[in-house]
């Protein structure tokens, strides 16, 4: 199993990033998929998740409006579109899966994922 986050960078106040999760090892309509965030000297948090049959939840209320979780199941892949972007969504943002999660319940700061990969970081300039 391997998840694969891209898509972070440097962007301004008020921009715009869109974030890719590329899995291998599971299918996409067989297991939820979260994207969680740490910012430095902070708790990593669950930001959305989107579950086996594509329905999204938002874990952080600071994103609700400004975020858009989304997937391709063809492509294996998940996505987080991110506007209207503040310096306090600046992190490093992972993705995750588990081999028993398939729905979006919360389940504490890391949403009870096994499988996680390396994150990417996402900074945003005032």
């Amino acid at each position: 199993v391997q998840l694969q986050a891209s898509g972070g960078g440097l962007v301004q106040v008020g921009g715009s990033l869109r974030l890719s999760c590329q899995v291998s090892g599971f299918t996409l309509d067989k297991h939820a998929v979260g994207w969680f965030r740490q910012a430095p000297g902070k708790e990593r948090w669950g930001v959305s998740c989107i579950n086996q049959i594509g329905d999204s939840t938002y874990w952080e209320d600071s994103v609700k409006g400004r975020f858009t979780i989304s997937r391709d199941v063809a492509k294996n892949t998940v996505y987080l579109q991110m506007n209207s972007l503040k310096p306090a969504d600046t992190a490093v943002y992972y993705c995750a899966a588990d081999p028993d999660v398939r729905t979006c319940r919360f389940r504490g700061p890391d949403g009870g994922m096994e499988w996680w990969g390396k994150g990417t970081q996402v900074t945003v300039s005032s």
